[in-house]
């Protein structure tokens, strides 16, 4: 079988594939937003614009004679699958926008997409199938987000804009550095698409980051200019916050560092409506990105770890606090819980919105390098909720040794999950149940949560 997840191909030498088309049958969905097929010769190709079953003309975007796989655009549809439909959007196609995957399926098919994925991840890197992970096999749709065939919820409240030399706004093309303009992203939401971002040009501007935060009517622009361009007069439609923003060099650039934000005029942060509390969230801070997000996964992540009065608890990877604030309601007063998290906007910004819950403390640090000198040995529940990458052996080590009895682990890619879960099993840690939420329609993006048990325990 090929690789779930292709590796980065090799530049080589041997003649390039790319133009070649290849008549072939689509195999199964990999994880990324493409499926596998094959050559007659056996090539093994990853194709994007196709779903499984069909029979595809494919054409060679990336590879080489020698290349252990090559990839592939669908530019012609032979036979299509009854999951397919015209994509709703314009730009949406072979050598268009790479923003979104999944254009051209119905939304329940994008579900099952995703589900397949999952489970091809935990069973290939966990070990797990949908029953040892608690799991009814089924990626659930937020609240409001069931349209019919041929439409797209608006759900995007984050869109990062590219500017191309002209000045126009649009996205990246896939795998590629080149901007593709558009007039309208359909899967902005209205607070976005109504600052008219596409309508206008922005010369010597590279990015426009725009977000509409949900709950307040918070708007707000962050323009990072070109080297040694200007900011332009802002001129937008609808009142909007403006920031100036840098990105990070030399050696914060090569550690992944925060960019510098300047604020031009009006608020530096957005405030967040979400689980009875208004949170603010400074430029280039961590947020969900789905409106219903914030809600949804508190609810399935409470559910999942029932916290009780007095429990001590650990938010890892807190950023603006959206879990330890609803660990601490639940814990009372005589219970605590202690956030980490490695970003110092987002500390300052946990802080301040937590200020009024003297149960909380927040660290600021790597999960790994802070939580051993904390000086805590024992913790009831916890949760995990790291970046893409996902948490590592290590940190999973660290929390296991804490003895929690539940442990709630909220992923945005199933590969760092199923890997994570693995790693669980291999302290005693096994999967109680498992959600998963189509938070990112359209996308190949899906998030889970996971709740964990010592597996003695499990029931």
């Amino acid at each position: 079988m090929p690789p779930a997840t292709p590796p980065a191909a090799s530049p080589g030498t041997a003649p390039s594939l790319v133009g070649r088309e290849y008549e072939v049958e689509i195999g199964p969905v990999a994880h990324g937003g493409h499926c596998i097929a094959r050559t007659e010769e056996g090539r093994v190709l990853f194709v994007r614009h196709a779903l499984p079953g069909e029979r595809v003309v494919a054409k060679v975007t990336e590879g080489r004679e020698e290349s252990r796989f090559l990839r592939a655009d669908a530019v012609e549809i032979l036979e299509p699958s009854k999951d397919r439909v015209e994509a709703p959007c314009p730009f949406a196609g072979p050598g268009l926008c790479g923003g979104c995957d999944w254009q051209h399926a119905a939304p329940g098919a994008q579900r099952r997409l995703k589900a397949s994925v999952i489970a091809e991840q935990l069973a290939r890197l966990a070990g797990l199938t949908a029953e040892d992970a608690g799991w009814d096999g089924t990626v659930e749709p937020a609240p409001g987000d069931k349209v019919p065939k041929g439409e797209v919820p608006a759900w995007r409240t984050r869109v990062h804009y590219s500017v191309d030399d002209e000045g126009r706004a649009g996205l990246l093309r896939h795998r590629s550095h080149e901007v593709q303009p558009i007039d309208r992203c359909l899967i902005a939401a209205p607070g976005v698409s109504e600052l008219g971002v596409e309508k206008r040009r922005w010369p010597q501007i590279a990015i426009v980051d725009a977000t509409a935060a949900t709950g307040s009517g918070d708007r707000q622009v962050v323009l990072t200019p070109r080297p040694g361009g200007r900011l332009p007069l802002v001129e937008l439609d609808r009142p909007v916050s403006v920031l100036r923003g840098e990105e990070p060099r030399g050696r914060g650039a090569e550690r992944g560092g925060e960019r510098t934000v300047h604020r031009v005029h009006g608020r530096p942060f957005v405030r967040e409506r979400a689980v009875g509390r208004t949170w603010r969230i400074s430029a280039g801070g961590f947020w969900q990105v789905h409106p219903k997000a914030a809600d949804l996964l508190v609810e399935a992540v409470m559910t999942g770890l029932t916290p009780r009065r007095g429990e001590m608890a650990l938010d890892l990877y807190c950023g603006a606090g959206l879990f330890a604030g609803a660990l601490a309601e639940r814990v009372g007063e005589k219970g605590a819980v202690l956030g980490i998290e490695s970003s110092k906007r987002a500390v300052e910004d946990a802080r301040h919105n937590l200020a009024d819950l003297d149960r909380v403390r927040i660290e600021r640090g790597n999960v790994e390098q802070v939580l051993p000198r904390t000086g805590i040995t024992e913790a009831d529940i916890v949760v995990l909720d790291p970046p893409r990458s996902g948490a590592g052996r290590k940190t999973v080590r660290q929390v296991a040794s804490l003895g929690p009895r539940r442990i709630a682990y909220v992923a945005c890619d199933p590969a760092a999950l199923a890997r994570d879960l693995a790693y669980f099993r291999e302290e005693g840690y096994v999967p109680h149940f498992l959600r998963a939420f189509d938070l990112f329609p359209m996308t190949h993006h899906v998030e889970c949560v996971a709740i964990l048990k010592p597996a003695e325990k499990r029931s």
